[in-house]
């Protein structure tokens, strides 16, 4: 298992993709820092909107690009026959994986946001709980995009796991204004199917709270813990199919 999170490891490291990203999400975070001059007694607004879109919009890139060929690699390397060689079951090699990524990812994120809230310390702005609860969210939405794109990659090519990748997030985004508009219709039976099929979605519309920070709209705590609490289940599936898949599939040597 230790050789799996260290390959894993160094498989992100080396990736060039990620350092690229990394680079332009810290330019572009500073930036914003320039930007609260720009909007009259609104630093917290701009400053925020700015700083967690980018967070989110360069690690959805990242998780993408980079977690896109975690499978791929070993599959068209022929690697995955050395590893699953060893006394290595399949889903520990998934679950590593996976694990891996997610805490790289953590621990990035964990920096800039620390970085963030520094920033408003310093330019003497209220470290609202919505910011942290938003910052949170965020990760969970990557992470869940990690086994996302993970599960796809078992049974699909690579490219064509980043487009399907891709529709999800945005679909994703807009089930209440799709929603909305089937409503009109006075369909009956595209209602339902609809809200049926927003079940196969992960919840990244009722996690995207960032655009709320600032506001007068309040949480209560209830939407914060229920929120995760489905976040969780959702990863949690979304990973034991990844794992029911990968355990079924032959790899040709």
């Amino acid at each position: 298992m230790f050789n799996i999170a260290l390959n894993t490891f160094k498989e992100i490291v080396r990736n060039k993709f990620l350092y690229l990203i990394l680079v332009f999400a810290f330019l572009f975070i500073i930036f914003s820092i320039s930007l609260g001059k720009l909007t009259i007694g609104d630093d917290l607004k701009v400053i925020t909107d700015f700083w967690i879109a980018m967070i989110e919009i360069f690690w959805f890139i990242g998780v993408l690009f980079v977690g896109s060929q975690l499978l791929f690699k070993e599959i068209e390397g022929k690697t995955i026959f050395l590893i699953l060689s060893k006394p290595i079951k399949r889903y520990e090699f998934i679950l590593w994986k996976f694990l891996w990524f997610a805490m790289i990812i953590f621990l990035i994120i964990a920096l800039q946001s620390f970085l963030y809230i520094i920033v408003l310390f310093f330019k003497g702005i209220q470290i609202e709980s919505l910011i942290l609860f938003s910052l949170v969210f965020i990760f969970l939405k990557l992470i869940i995009l990690i086994a996302i794109v993970l599960f796809l990659s078992t049974f699909m090519s690579n490219i064509l796991t980043i487009v399907m990748s891709i529709m999800i997030y945005f679909v994703s985004h807009t089930f209440s204004l799709l929603l909305d508009l089937i409503m009109r219709t006075q369909i009956v039976f595209l209602e339902v199917f609809w809200k049926i099929l927003q079940l196969l979605f992960p919840p990244f519309e009722a996690l995207n709270t960032k655009d709320y920070i600032g506001s007068f709209i309040e949480f209560s705590p209830s939407f914060f813990v229920q929120n995760i609490i489905y976040s969780i289940l959702y990863l949690v599936l979304v990973l034991f199919f990844t794992i029911l898949i990968f355990n079924r599939k032959k790899f040709e040597n």
